[in-house]
């Protein structure tokens, strides 16, 4: 073969050998991406969906094309409980939860859903910034939930068809709960008749007079536009519901140090703009409730919806760490 034909044969060897090494390539590469299936109750307008958009910003900033995140919408996974249980077994990698919700696998976390403890959000989030939120990590770590950060999903107030302030006015209602003992507590000491229905199920129970009346925030009142079928707002503020941003056990396993220091850090970032978001979706919620037959009112004989709630302080105190834990939450 002479010099002339060597050179070619060569070069049309070393194109050929880039041709197909590149496919590998791009395999290895694709095989390095990870899709992280995340639920969110609620659409694209809506803080439980913003705050995923936000948070796979700031991993592929740090992390390009190493996740994928597939952010389904709008509760097509099912309620908090169901997503719960698909986290658990990791066929779900993500999403955002009450901390109601999750109560039944760490009944820890109802120390921050008692009634007429906190004062604001602000009170909230120096608590779940202490000790009280290192350990409830913990615990939620030990039953498959690893948490980001905490989220304030703003305070929760009656809904119901016809005009309640004073709580006597609820007894004999039929009233939706979370399915969580506490809530089934605190509603049972107004003489209402509780019934656990999943979030995503309220609408048509409300509609169909299965309830009569439910608690939930400003912002989700209007997300889910209960103002159609629970006209009445009364601003009781009764719990803040805190919740909370996490991963399944698996998914979480699975990342080396660095990947995990980079979600924390944007679930931490996360966390703030969901808080700042919610505090801006409230008054956008409230605009339109009103808009499309919505009312507000504000609770009357306020000192008797804390009374009565007080029962609940009582009987979950053994649960949460005792009587002085709370009070101590109480007047931090």
């Amino acid at each position: 073969m002479d010099n002339l034909n060597r050179r070619n044969f060569l070069k049309t060897t070393a194109i050929a050998g880039t041709a197909l090494a590149a496919p590998a390539f791009v395999r290895r590469a694709a095989a390095r991406t990870t899709t992280i299936t995340i639920a969110s109750l609620l659409g694209d307008d809506k803080p439980e969906t913003k705050i995923w958009v936000k948070i796979r910003e700031l991993v592929e900033a740090k992390l390009p094309g190493q996740f994928k995140f597939n952010i389904v919408k709008n509760g097509a996974l099912g309620g908090e409980k169901e997503v719960a249980e698909g986290v658990r077994l990791g066929s779900i990698q993500a999403s955002l939860s009450t901390v109601s919700s999750l109560s039944g696998w760490v009944p820890e976390l109802q120390i921050l859903d008692l009634p007429f403890l906190f004062r604001d959000a602000d009170h909230v989030r120096r608590i779940v910034g202490g000790d009280v939120g290192t350990e409830l990590k913990s615990k939620l770590q030990a039953q498959s939930f690893v948490v980001g950060d905490f989220i304030n999903y703003g305070a929760r107030h009656l809904l119901s068809k016809e005009p309640v302030t004073r709580p006597e006015q609820l007894r004999g209602k039929r009233i939706r709960v979370i399915q969580s003992p506490l809530h089934t507590k605190l509603w049972s000491a107004f003489g209402t008749v509780p019934i656990g229905i999943p979030i995503t199920e309220t609408y048509n129970a409300l509609a169909t007079g299965v309830a009569d009346a439910m608690d939930l925030t400003k912002s989700a009142y209007a997300g889910f536009k209960l103002y159609e079928v629970v006209p009445y707002m009364t601003e009781t503020g009764h719990i803040w519901a805190s919740g909370v941003i996490y991963y399944s056990s698996t998914f979480w396993g699975g990342l080396n140090d660095e990947e995990k220091a980079v979600f924390q850090q944007a679930s931490a970032e996360g966390a703030a703009y969901f808080n700042q978001l919610i505090v801006d979706d409230e008054v956008a919620s409230v605009e339109v409730s009103l808009k499309n037959g919505g009312k507000l009112l504000k609770p009357e004989a306020f000192e008797d919806w804390q009374k009565g709630a007080q029962g609940v302080w009582d009987d979950f105190a053994p649960t949460v760490g005792g009587l002085d834990r709370i009070k101590a939450v109480q007047s931090s």
